[in-house]
């Protein structure tokens, strides 16, 4: 049985985020495509661009420069053709005004950034492969 290997947008500023993001990716498959848009702004401009391929999940921190994760989301939630794609935030912030306003505005799931690698690697594998679990 051949399984189709999802295509991931994260969409973060943190150039060391985005390093250790893929190297957790690239931990459970090194074959796991995911493109990278460091604001909302550019991450809506490569959802356009990509109508026909667009991701199965996006990854989205909140705490960027240009355009900010709960503007990205408003933005694609309200009228963009990904607005079906499940946003995941991937975020420092952990207070529950935040967490409620994101999940408000269309967010699948909320996770709090975590601190240790193999966190990370656990819950993308979780994210990624849930009949596994």
């Amino acid at each position: 049985m051949t399984t189709t290997l999802p295509k991931l947008l994260l969409i973060d500023d943190d150039a060391d985020d985005q390093e250790i993001f893929l190297s957790a990716l690239a931990f459970i498959d090194n074959s796991i495509h995911c493109t990278i848009a460091t604001n909302g702004h550019d991450g809506l401009q490569h959802l356009s661009a990509t109508e026909e391929a667009l991701p199965d999940l996006i990854f989205l921190d909140l705490n960027m420069p240009v355009m900010n994760g709960m503007q990205f989301l408003q933005e694609m939630k309200d009228n963009h053709l990904a607005k079906g794609v499940p946003v995941i935030i991937y975020s420092t912030a952990s207070d529950q005004q935040t967490i409620r306003q994101a999940l408000e505005l269309g967010a699948f799931q909320f996770y709090t950034k975590p601190e240790k690698f193999s966190e990370l690697v656990g819950m993308l594998h979780d994210l990624l492969y849930p009949a596994t679990r």
